[in-house]
């Protein structure tokens, strides 16, 4: 799914990517109490917002402050980077928010895997005997 993505080069990513960080950060905000993780589309195709955070996971581009605002208040712990706030790379804002989509994850679907529970769903029972 992550070649369905534009590649970083050199560390850097296109504004497209940047844009659909952008937008993913967003779903993020809105996701309620829903099971799945939410959804960006990217020319025509569906991509789960994790997918987008692990793409910029090696990008070195600063992230614009109302991103870095975005993505910290989020955070439990006070922000410490190593300089001002506004040196925030998209590498970190993209670990910080694949950290935080796990533990939705984990926290919407009570530590359950979605997929257990479907191929559960699709085994037949047996009758006792």
């Amino acid at each position: 799914m992550s070649n369905a993505l534009p590649p970083l080069h050199e560390g850097h990513a296109p504004i497209t990517l940047q844009q659909l960080f952008r937008e993913a950060l967003y779903a993020f905000e809105e996701w309620d109490s829903e099971v799945t993780e939410p959804i960006v589309t990217f020319e025509a195709r569906i991509v789960p917002i994790s997918v987008v955070f692990e793409a910029m996971r090696e990008c070195t581009d600063i992230v614009p402050n109302n991103i870095v605002s975005a993505v910290t208040e989020r955070l439990t712990k006070p922000w410490e980077g190593e300089g001002p706030l506004d040196t925030m790379t998209f590498s970190t804002a993209a670990r910080v928010m694949g950290v935080l989509v796990r533990k939705r994850l984990l926290a919407v679907n009570n530590g359950i895997s979605v997929a257990a529970i479907a191929a559960d769903a699709h085994t037949p029972e047996r009758p006792d005997r």
